[in-house]
C-alpha cells in the first residue's frame, strides 16, 4: 500500500482536484498527489495544449490515443492531466509547455520544476 505525501500545492495550500473528467492522477484520485512509489512525479497540473500533445508523442509518450485496457480515454487540448515534472520541464526547453494550474500542483514538481519556470505558464496569476 502506498502512502501519499502531505496534500500540499506549490503555494504552500491545500492541493486542489486538476481532473475529474477524465480523472488522472497516479493515484487516480482527481489530483496531483504523490508517494515515494511515483517515479515520475506526476505532480504538475497541466493544460494540454495540442501542440504539447504532439511533443509528446513524438518523444515517446502518446497521451492522446485512447487506452482502454488502462481505463485511459486518451486526452484531448483542453483536458486537465497530472503530468510528470520532468516531460514538463523538457517542454518548457523545447518551448511547447502547457499552462500549469499552481492551486493544482504538487509542491513536489519544485525538486524537479523550479516555481519561477511554472509559474511563467500559471492559469492562476
Amino acid at each position: 500500500m502506498f502512502v501519499k505525501d502531505n496534500s500540499i500545492n506549490v503555494i504552500g495550500e491545500e492541493l486542489k482536484t486538476c481532473s475529474d473528467n477524465p480523472k488522472t492522477g497516479f493515484f487516480r484520485d482527481g489530483c496531483c498527489n504523490t508517494c515515494d512509489a511515483d517515479q515520475g512525479s506526476h505532480t504538475v497540473c497541466a493544460i494540454m495544449t495540442s501542440e504539447f500533445l504532439a511533443f509528446s508523442k513524438y518523444v515517446g509518450n502518446d497521451l492522446s490515443t485512447p487506452r482502454p485496457e488502462f481505463e485511459f480515454p486518451g486526452l484531448k487540448a483542453g483536458d486537465s492531466w497530472c503530468l510528470c515534472a520532468s516531460r514538463f520541464l523538457q517542454a518548457h526547453y523545447e518551448g511547447c509547455a502547457p499552462k500549469v494550474n499552481l492551486h493544482s500542483t504538487h509542491q513536489k514538481a519544485t525538486e524537479v520544476v523550479p516555481l519561477e519556470i511554472l509559474e511563467l505558464y500559471s492559469e492562476n496569476i
